[in-house]
């Protein structure tokens, strides 16, 4: 509720009072102590999404969480106790309660807070307004921000005044786009962009862990593709990956997953957006502290993506052979995105589909199997073997023993004959 007006109520809040969740508040939400939920799980609620995880603020100081929780005999881990937060376990179900706060200081992530029981203190020091709402038990939904209006039109605003928050904590320029990607409709709140514009050069001040997670996460957001589009034109998005951006293929990129029925794929969207060659990899490896095995998927798009051709059977049945099926994919959807034709064209189609259809056996002849035929231990055995695996993705892949003897026999007799051809 927003002042004195009639609060809003959720139409089903049995949720709140069963299951783990209903549990946990029966032991905070008594005895002089009030417990919420709030955060993204009242503004998912609100707008038809499934809650995620369920965080709950708590007026109760961060001993009596503790106290209260283990005497209820759930686990209780002080994972920010100097912020007031408190995960507890209840069936197998963690929950972050924090008690309500206020900052006092702010310097980046960091904060001096000064613990209360003030609601609405508590909410005015969140970020934007639909993450500021909060919810009893009884289904109430509390709103001091303005939050509800906001949902109703699908508007991402900073609480407050917009340079002000973001000065806080630089991280929530990106924050803005990221929501406004996941639950904003239309062009982004005038005030927020003009103060994200402003502060942009302080992105560099960020740890890159901390980009590189808004960069994922919004990547995969239901309106990635025109949010992007809109950090390109307000020169912030080019400074984040280091590169121009290429709006179209991220756009192509997720009209052909969506084509071929695949999950929003973060890392194949950002090689659409921004890797043409494996330097491009190399960079965003570093400068978004990516994972191993990000870097590695994007450096095997980068490998030869334009020379990826639909009408050859046989050479997309061994680029899957050898790029497993999540390779394989990555690199075909990145040639088919930069390509001329559409996400309706019926040849890539069958090509990117191809995985559905067909498993790559594995390479049924060892070095054994050679040895035995009388090629010696050495580099001409590895020769050997590349050329039986040549010789056997030629004839198709065959499993049949007789077919794979006659590759294994033709092969020893080149090797006696002498080097591999």
């Amino acid at each position: 509720m927003t002042g004195g007006s009639e609060p809003v109520r959720i139409a089903d809040a049995a949720w709140l009072t069963g299951g783990a969740l209903g549990k946990l508040m029966d032991v905070l939400d008594c005895d002089g102590e009030e417990a919420r939920v709030v955060g993204g799980a009242v503004r998912n609620i609100l707008i038809g999404e499934p809650t995620g995880e369920i965080d709950l603020a708590t007026t109760a100081l961060p001993d009596e969480v503790m106290r209260r929780a283990q005497a209820a005999g759930f686990k209780a881990v002080p994972t920010g106790i100097e912020h007031g937060t408190v995960t507890v376990v209840v069936d197998h179900k963690g929950f972050e309660v924090t008690t309500l706060r206020e900052d006092v200081e702010t310097f980046g992530r960091h904060a001096v807070v000064r613990f209360g029981r003030d609601w609405r203190a508590d909410a005015a020091r969140r970020d934007f307004t639909i993450n500021a709402l909060s919810l009893s038990r009884d289904g109430a939904v509390h709103d001091y921000v303005g939050g509800l209006a906001d949902i109703a039109v699908r508007r991402v605003r900073f609480i407050g005044q917009a340079s002000a928050r973001i000065a806080e904590d630089y991280l929530r320029v990106l924050r803005f786009f990221r929501f406004h990607a996941a639950y904003g409709v239309g062009l982004p709140d005038p005030e927020g962009l003009q103060a994200c514009v402003a502060a942009r050069e302080n992105l560099d001040r960020l740890s890159r862990e901390r980009v590189r997670m808004e960069v994922i996460k919004l990547l995969v957001a239901a309106h990635a593709v025109p949010t992007l589009a809109v950090m390109a034109e307000a020169g912030i998005l080019g400074p984040v990956l280091g590169a121009v951006p290429n709006l179209t293929g991220v756009s192509n990129m997720a009209k052909l997953e969506a084509a071929c029925g695949l999950a929003p794929d973060p890392v194949r969207r950002l090689g659409a957006l921004a890797v043409m060659i494996a330097e491009d990899a190399e960079r965003l490896w570093q400068r978004l502290r990516l994972t191993n095995a990000e870097h590695d998927r994007l450096a095997s798009m980068a490998e030869g993506w334009w020379r990826v051709a639909p009408a050859d059977d046989a050479a997309a049945r061994e680029l899957l052979y050898r790029l497993l099926p999540e390779g394989f994919t990555d690199r075909v959807l990145l040639a088919w995105a930069r390509s001329e034709q559409g996400a309706a064209d019926p040849t890539w189609r069958a090509m990117v589909t191809l995985p559905r259809r067909w498993t790559a056996p594995a390479f049924p002849i060892r070095a054994v199997h050679l040895m035995k035929r009388g090629v010696a231990k050495g580099r001409g055995l590895g020769a050997a073997l590349a050329e039986a695996e040549r010789a056997w993705i030629a004839r198709g892949f065959p499993t049949d023993k007789a077919a794979v003897a006659e590759i294994a026999d033709a092969v020893a007799r080149n090797a006696a004959s002498g080097p591999a051809a």
